[in-house]
């Protein structure tokens, strides 16, 4: 061991390559300042102590004086010392060991027992010593590779990677805890990782048994994003993931894995392939009692060999249990690709809230049969979408919508009423078909579910018409279809409360454009909205919108409003007031609870020009199906009782949300209620001892208008929540779902896709179980140079001590010598 090294070993630090610098200083303030005095003072105390002992009697002779002389000085300067707090400012560099994280899958997928051929599952056990493990972890003798387990049949992916981390021979956690500093970190649901603790010398058996899979998400992303933060130091060099990446939760974790700075590196964890079936469930939410519709249920395989399949799709009641389920179909086919999608036919007789099951029997070999069924909640209505069309003077869009509408069997002759400006008042009060006002009683106005707003002038928009059509949106999740005209246009809207809820940014002063025929173009975001899909096939979802041909003129606007708007649908020259944006012709925008669709004119009754109504009811049909049953319809969303999900797991907390309006719309305040409190009773699932399913309970406001409160649920099972509305004093029921299912249980494979893309994009390296070990030989990073500044005082330690009890000891044993007092 040389110098420096020594050097460093008695200030304890290990592997001191150098020593940058040597300073002596003095921590006392007015030795610093002025360490003349320090050597003044130490001068002074020797000249004392010299003519102390020159005065001393002849008998002693001149050698022992000068050696008295000596330590007495020695003494009393290394004590003056002592004063002027002296220290040693020592730079010097340390070659450590960099820092490397492992971080550990703690999600249930990895508790998934893997059915792997007999070659592939010889070559994973002899790989990670799987018969040693079971024999350590069970009391169980060790089996030879291949036999199955004792215990089960079936091993899980979690067991393999314990294996691998507590192997005895060619240890890897052993082997890389030589080069380097390793930290154990495991992540399970969305609230980051938790750190394993270990000692300076981690074991990877201690490792693997802390090594817990009970999360029910994969939040890999999140994980990423809790180590970034949690990374405080440069030395950090690489981070290790062992995982299936079966990610279903929280933050995207490619970008997340990229703002560690550092590369990670993957190591997979259950198979690449399996034997596999997937069921997706296609239905929209709300259908029509007594009327047909058609439900579509998507089966997935995970290779393409032919393979026979029984499907069955069933219904039962919300928050009832499968033996009340009333079988709507079932057909046996083969599959003969990746998916296959089979159509079954309903007509409902009853309405209310259903839930749909779609299912298929287990095939040979499949491990994983949770994905084997999906369920749909699906809303039978009695009931109509009532339409308010608002209008100057009968157009031609406004014919053709009527009759589309009047047909439609969600709306009917009952559901569409107009406002036409220009009819006769004896009319409008006399045909049920017109309103007699723009501004009906709140109890009638806010009953709609989409309102039509046609080319009307500012005078005949009344304050009141307008802030009731804002609150109609933004507070009661209603529609709104702004349709320019060419005759006065929507910048009459400027400076109208209506204007905040535009997709576009108006002017008043900004006439139409026409003269010059122009052809629509869609945008990219088109084909995300049921709605602008107008077409003869899936595989041709646009090429209705050919039938439109060129039209004549639109409405220009400012710009688009930046806050939430989609555009669909824009000129295919003209540029807004910025010269870069082109002209919007179809936009729709998010406005609080409610949506707003713009159209820039109102020639779309020209999609009949080669097809009929075709894709004209195409277009408006699934449009008010967007805008009017996201909602609750009519006089229901006066009292709307939520929950923020439909199936909770076991101690989740049930936020119950209550938006409650009196007979005239008006926000419900405590101060109107007996209790200041909504009533509600919970029936918890039915269990052995019925005593106890019925729990009363209390809703408090949280602002006028919407009650809230938070419900612990522990049994699995269905729950019915029944509140009641004390305006009407009926009873509003809702049902919720808890299960113990987990979202794990989806997926039998490792996402390897995910995987590779990780170590791709953050120059890392792909690994899995049989070839991890090649990762102690492909990173190799250099030890890390870390530059250390350590402060050294002198005289609070053993050698100062020491020396100065030394040098007053020997003076003394020489005056006892030579007999001096």
């Amino acid at each position: 061991m040389n110098l420096t090294k020594t050097i460093g070993w008695l200030l304890g630090h290990d592997n001191v390559s150098e020593i940058d610098s040597a300073r002596l200083s003095f921590a006392a303030s007015w030795a610093h300042a002025f360490p003349v005095l320090v050597v003044l003072g130490g001068l002074a105390l020797v000249a004392t102590t010299i003519w102390f002992y020159l005065d001393r009697p002849r008998r002693v002779s001149s050698s022992t004086n000068v050696a008295l002389t000596v330590l007495r000085s020695v003494s009393l300067c290394l004590i003056f010392l002592v004063l002027a707090d002296p220290i040693v400012e020592l730079s010097f560099v340390s070659l450590n060991k960099p820092v490397m994280w492992f971080l550990l899958d703690g999600s249930d997928s990895m508790s998934i027992p893997d059915q792997l051929p007999a070659a592939d599952q010889t070559r994973l056990e002899m790989a990670v010593d799987m018969p040693g493990y079971l024999a350590a972890s069970s009391s169980q003798p060790e089996r030879s590779v291949g036999e199955p387990s004792q215990t089960d049949d079936l091993i899980a992916r979690v067991d393999y990677a314990r294996a691998l981390l507590a192997r005895k021979k060619e240890n890897l956690i052993e082997q890389l805890s030589k080069r380097f500093r390793l930290q154990f970190f495991t992540f399970a649901e969305s609230n980051g990782v938790r750190e394993l603790i270990t000692h300076d010398q981690p074991e990877g058996r201690a490792i693997a048994r802390d090594w817990s899979t009970t999360g029910r998400m994969t939040a890999l992303g999140d994980a990423f994003e809790d180590l970034a933060r949690k990374r405080t130091t440069e030395s950090l060099s690489a981070v290790l993931v062992l995982s299936d990446f079966n990610q279903n939760s929280g933050t995207a974790a490619l970008a997340a894995a990229k703002k560690l700075g550092v590369p990670v590196f993957t190591v997979g964890v259950g198979p690449q392939s399996a034997i596999d079936l997937s069921v997706e469930l296609i239905a929209t939410s709300k259908i029509k009692k007594a009327e047909s519709s058609t439900i579509n249920v998507v089966i997935h395989k995970n290779d393409a060999d032919e393979t026979p399949v029984q499907t069955r799709l069933s219904i039962r009641p919300f928050g009832s249990t499968s033996a009340d389920s009333q079988l709507i179909g079932e057909t046996t086919s083969t599959l003969t690709g990746n998916s296959s999608t089979v159509e079954f036919s309903y007509t409902p007789d009853s309405a209310g809230r259903f839930i749909l099951v779609a299912e298929v029997d287990p095939i040979e070999g499949e491990v994983i049969t949770q994905n084997n069924q999906a369920e749909r909640e699906v809303t039978v209505i009695d009931d109509f979408l009532r339409l308010m069309y608002v209008e100057s003077e009968p157009t031609w869009e406004w014919r053709f919508i009527k009759e589309v509408f009047h047909r439609d069997k969600l709306i009917g002759r009952r559901g569409f009423r107009t406002f036409i400006r220009s009819a006769d008042p004896i009319v409008r009060e006399t045909n049920e078909l017109f309103l007699s006002t723009l501004t009906p009683p709140r109890s009638e106005f806010f009953e709609n579910d989409v309102i039509f707003l046609g080319d009307m002038p500012r005078t005949a928009l009344s304050d009141r018409f307008c802030e009731m059509t804002k609150e109609f949106v933004s507070e009661f999740g209603g529609g709104l279809v702004v349709i320019a005209g060419p005759r006065f246009g929507p910048g009459q809207l400027a400076g109208t409360p209506l204007a905040d809820l535009l997709p576009v940014v108006i002017d008043a002063d900004v006439k139409r454009r026409d003269g010059n025929g122009f052809t629509l173009s869609l945008t990219s975001a088109a084909l995300q909205y049921d709605f602008m899909r107008i077409g003869n096939s899936p595989e041709k979802p646009l090429n209705g919108w050919d039938s439109l041909g060129q039209l004549p003129w639109y409405q220009p606007a400012l710009r688009v409003e930046a806050r939430g708007t989609r555009v669909l649908a824009q000129h295919p020259t003209d540029k807004c007031a910025d010269g870069q944006t082109a002209q919007p012709l179809i936009a729709i925008r998010q406005y609080g609870r409610g949506e707003v669709v713009y159209i820039g004119f109102n020639e779309m009754w020209r999609l009949r020009r080669l097809h009929g109504e075709t894709f004209y009811r195409q277009f408006w049909g699934q449009l008010i199906h967007r805008l009017g049953l996201s909602h609750a319809l009519g006089r229901h969303k006066r009292f709307v009782v939520r929950t923020d999900q439909t199936t909770y797991h076991p101690d989740d907390q049930v936020l119950v949300t209550v938006e409650a309006y009196d007979r005239e719309f008006q926000p419900l305040d405590e101060k109107q209620l007996r209790e200041r409190r909504l009533t509600a009773t919970l029936m918890r699932p039915s269990t052995t001892a019925n005593a106890g399913r019925l729990q009363t309970m209390s809703i408090p406001q949280l602002k006028p208008g919407v009650f809230e409160t938070r419900l612990p649920v522990a049994t699995v099972g269905e729950y019915r929540l029944q509140v009641n509305d004390p305006s009407s004093n009926e009873v509003t029921e809702l049902e919720f779902q808890v299960t113990d299912v987990s979202l794990e249980r989806r997926s039998a494979v490792r996402n390897e896709s995910l995987q590779s893309s990780i170590a791709t994009e953050t120059n890392g390296k792909s690994y899995d179980l049989l070839n991890v070990n090649h990762f102690i030989h492909d990173f190799t990073p250099d030890p890390r140079k870390e530059t250390s500044l350590e402060i050294i005082p002198l005289w609070n330690n053993w050698l100062m001590f020491g020396t100065v009890i030394g040098c007053l000891s020997v003076e003394w044993f020489l005056r006892k010598q030579v007999n001096l007092n």
